[in-house]
């Protein structure tokens, strides 16, 4: 009695459109397999070799230790060298009048080799070599066989003799420390050594001149007096000096400083360009 009761379904109905749309998905998957590439070549299996078990490290949270990066960036400095290099920034920043700009202008390599190496001739006596002399003249003087001894001829330091010896005209050449500490200590130097017609130079580290005279530092140092056989070389250095420096107008003129930040010159470059832009469109051109 139920078979007799099944009517055939039409065409058109819903059953039919599934088994349809599956037998098409079924064909779709059951298509060629494409060859290979002709020139694709094939991997070969490494072969492992049991004597050198590979050991990758893990730098994950209690794995490896991990390895030397470069942290500079995040190193917390000290105070001093934070200080310093704030320092530098803001010298760099900041407009600088003739009178501080001109210590930026020091004698190049070659000029500071040769001059410290007529320094270092005329040094002054330790004082421990000092020590010794005296000794040797109480003893002279006790013998009774005591001889007058020339005066030495050494490099004069401390900014009060130098400054006396400028205003006296003794001093030949007067050599002074391009980073003096505050440099209102020694500023108006070069105008004393201009006006007394004295020829200075300005060289860079007061540490190098502080060990010419046995001291940590100094600001300037002086020489008034030389041997016959270091004339000429004093005379040519002197001569040289003034004409780079007593002489230059150029170094009371110039300002220094005024040097922005990277971001800041782009930022001043496109504003000269939008500028630039904005005024070829009022004439009428055109600006790549």
């Amino acid at each position: 009695l139920k078979a007799s009761r099944l009517e055939p379904t039409p065409l058109n109905s819903q059953p039919s459109l599934f088994l349809f749309s599956v037998t098409m998905g079924k064909a779709a998957k059951t298509g060629k397999k494409l060859p290979n590439a002709p020139l694709a070549a094939k991997k070969a299996k490494a072969v492992k070799n049991p004597l050198f078990e590979k050991t990758p490290r893990n730098f994950r949270l209690g794995g490896d230790i991990q390895p030397k990066r470069d942290l500079t960036r995040f190193v917390r400095w000290p105070k001093y060298v934070r200080l310093q290099r704030m320092k530098k920034i803001m010298i760099m920043r900041l407009k600088m009048p003739p009178a501080i700009n001109q210590f930026n202008m020091t004698i190049d390599k070659n000029q500071a080799a040769t001059l410290l190496r007529l320094l270092k001739k005329y040094t002054p006596e330790t004082n421990e070599a000092k020590k010794a002399r005296l000794m040797a003249t109480a003893e002279a003087k006790k013998a009774g066989t005591e001889e007058k001894s020339k005066k030495p001829q050494v490099i004069k330091y401390g900014l009060n003799h130098v400054t006396t010896l400028i205003e006296q005209k003794i001093a030949k050449l007067v050599v002074i420390a391009h980073d003096v500490e505050p440099i209102e200590t020694v500023c108006w130097l070069p105008a004393l050594c201009r006006k007394k017609d004295v020829p200075y130079c300005i060289i860079k580290g007061k540490g190098r001149l502080g060990m010419l005279v046995h001291k940590k530092m100094a600001s300037c140092v002086a020489l008034t007096t030389v041997r016959q056989e270091d004339k000429t070389e004093l005379d040519k250095l002197a001569e040289n000096f003034k004409a780079q420096f007593n002489d230059n107008t150029e170094v009371r003129r110039r300002w220094g400083g005024g040097i922005m930040g990277t971001k800041s010159q782009h930022v001043t470059q496109r504003r000269e360009k939008a500028v630039q832009i904005e005024q070829a469109k009022k004439l009428g051109l055109s600006i790549a």
